[in-house]
């Protein structure tokens, strides 16, 4: 499965969150290592899920990106 993983700096650090996996986050010091959190997140929910007897959400949000120019 590929989740769409939204990433975004802050001042100084870096945050990732899975809109198909409500509270599935992750901070970290540098975009690298909150790619490695955010999967380490997303693993261990899905773990949990099964755990629990859950469906696992299908993914189903993408993301794109979109130029404006400045007047």
């Amino acid at each position: 499965m590929k989740y769409t993983v939204i990433y975004e700096k802050g001042g100084s650090t870096w945050g990732a969150y899975v809109p198909d996996l409500p509270g599935v986050i992750a901070a970290g010091d540098s975009r690298e290592e909150v790619e490695s959190l955010i999967r380490e997140a997303v693993a261990f929910h899905i773990a949990g899920l099964r755990a629990e007897g859950l469906a696992v959400p299908q993914p189903a949000s993408s993301a794109g990106t979109l130029e404006i120019v400045a007047a």
